[in-house]
């Protein structure tokens, strides 16, 4: 493997291009067991016909781990976004439908949401009354089976030359409701300072998956809660922001 064309780079991690495949470099803070369910989750999710890089091994480069998997040629959604923001809203309608496919495949071996959920909630630093009642709401909130990518944005959908949509970084991925996903994914638009994008995606998902707004809405504090425990700190207080038990109208 050559790794002299760095590709991209994000918090803890490198990506090279070696022909036609990916090297994924995690730096020595990674923990062994992440890497390797990254590898498991993407190996899980070929297996349903999703369009996924293939993976082909989990290595270590210079003491680092790493994941090889194909290279994918093409232009992420959010590439495209910037290039084209006239045409912003045909590649939001892409990338709901894009969702709504991954959403309609399963994989019973993968975590389940409801359980990651709890589990981050409980590592917050939130009160104890604010957590119970975040549980709480989580608990009764109705279980499903559908594939939830847990990062779904456009940065992570390829766009091919032959207009294939690839979905990349499969490290958050759960079985679980979809409007949980959709929540996340509203998220991410809003922490990025889109709060448009954030709203025109919502109506989009809602309309294209004939599901109420007000639903997705219920999950908005629950998935705030989860994700507050990692990140930066002006990204844990925006997302604390969203974390009290009221409906949102």
């Amino acid at each position: 493997m050559k790794l002299d064309h760095l590709i991209a780079e994000r918090a803890n991690k490198k990506i090279y291009r070696d022909g036609d495949l990916c090297i994924k470099v995690f730096d020595k803070s990674y923990l062994k067991e992440i890497v390797l369910n990254e590898a498991l989750n993407l190996a899980r999710i070929e297996q349903t016909g999703i369009l996924v890089p293939k993976l082909h091994e989990v290595t270590t480069v210079d003491g680092c781990w790493a994941i090889v998997s194909d290279y994918i040629e093409g232009q992420t959604l959010d590439e495209l976004m910037k290039k084209e923001p006239d045409k912003k809203s045909q590649y939001l309608e892409r990338l709901v439908d894009v969702q709504l496919d991954v959403q309609a495949h399963s994989s019973p071996m993968l975590v389940q949401l409801k359980d990651k959920m709890h589990a981050k909630i409980s590592a917050t630093a939130l009160d104890a009354t604010t957590r119970y009642e975040l549980h709480t709401r989580l608990e009764s909130m109705p279980t499903h089976k559908k594939i939830c990518h847990g990062d779904f944005n456009p940065s992570n959908v390829i766009i091919t030359p032959n207009d294939e949509a690839y979905i990349i970084d499969w490290n958050h991925v759960t079985q679980g409701n979809a409007s949980a996903d959709a929540a996340r994914t509203y998220l991410i638009f809003c922490l990025n300072g889109d709060i448009a994008g954030a709203k025109q995606y919502l109506d989009l998902f809602c309309r294209k998956s004939d599901t109420a707004r007000q639903y997705v809405q219920q999950w908005m504090p629950i998935v705030a809660a989860s994700q507050s425990v990692k990140g930066n700190e002006k990204e844990r207080e925006f997302l604390l922001s969203w974390v009290n038990v009221v409906d949102y109208s």
